[in-house]
């Protein structure tokens, strides 16, 4: 019974492989990546994970083991494993320390005024600053310069006549189609993707919070009160619970205690699209 309730598991797991692989097919096609790419990336993918993950304590992970695991050649295995990872290191540094200095820009109370808005900052001088700002937040070697060039480049800031620098946005949203972009892409997924992974394994009382509604019988003229207020409200929610999350975040707060440390994220997203025959 125990056999035929896996086999059950993995025909719903491959039904749900095949919905995720043709969003990722529509992306790759509609970008320039063939096949024969997604493949080796994907077999790059089960290496790693295999040699990272599924190791048995105490033991050396050997290629053999790896093999048997992912049902990749030991060739590929020793062939990828002698090759760098795949990545976009710019992309990444620029996206994450865009985002983070605006984040601390809106939280840290060293660049708020009074009444708790972000202050317009010169970019370089005694007090408060830009520089400063990224020096704090930014994490890294990126300039103070091309941290702003990128903020102006998306729209997230705007300069007032006087020079100062004034935050224009709430969050980091790159232009469209841009390597910025599809680095988010890459993050949001993996990390939602991650979310279910964990509620699936885990026990039901462990699991992330994982909500959604859906309807299936929207009229056309529905959708842009929708998503009017989805936009504002989401954005609502996602202020209020960044607050709660800076308390305890370690950077904004330098006085918060505790052992370890944790990433965590909260998203919202809406989508819409007709509903064909082959959904109903």
């Amino acid at each position: 019974m125990a056999e035929q309730g896996s086999e059950t598991s993995k025909r719903a797991l491959s039904a749900a492989l095949y919905r995720i692989f043709r969003s990722l097919a529509r992306l790759c096609l509609r970008h320039g990546v063939p096949y024969d790419q997604v493949s080796e990336l994907a077999k790059r993918a089960f290496v790693d994970v295999a040699e990272l993950e599924f190791t048995i304590p105490g033991r050396k992970q050997s290629a053999s083991r790896v093999a048997l695991l992912t049902g990749i050649h030991r060739k590929d295995i020793a062939r990828m494993r002698a090759a760098e990872a795949p990545g976009d290191a710019a992309a990444s540094t620029k996206v994450a320390a865009a985002a983070r200095v605006i984040a601390g820009w809106r939280r840290d109370r060293r660049f708020l005024d009074r009444r708790g808005h972000s202050m317009a900052l010169p970019f370089d001088g005694d007090g408060p600053s830009f520089i400063e700002l990224v020096r704090r937040y930014g994490r890294g070697d990126l300039p103070a310069r091309a941290v702003l060039d990128e903020l102006q480049r998306v729209g997230a800031v705007t300069q007032l006549k006087d020079g100062r620098i004034r935050l224009a946005a709430t969050g980091y949203v790159p232009l469209t189609t841009s390597d910025e972009s599809i680095e988010i892409f890459g993050s949001d997924v993996s990390d939602l993707v991650a979310t279910i992974d964990h509620n699936i394994a885990g026990a039901p009382d462990s699991g992330f919070f994982q909500r959604k509604v859906a309807d299936d019988n929207l009229p056309v003229e529905a959708l842009e009160d929708i998503d009017g207020r989805i936009r504002r409200e989401g954005q609502a929610l996602l202020e209020k619970l960044d607050r709660v999350m800076a308390r305890h975040d370690r950077d904004t707060n330098p006085k918060v205690e505790g052992s370890g440390r944790k990433r965590a994220m909260l998203g919202v997203y809406f989508f819409a699209e007709d509903v064909t025959e082959e959904d109903e």
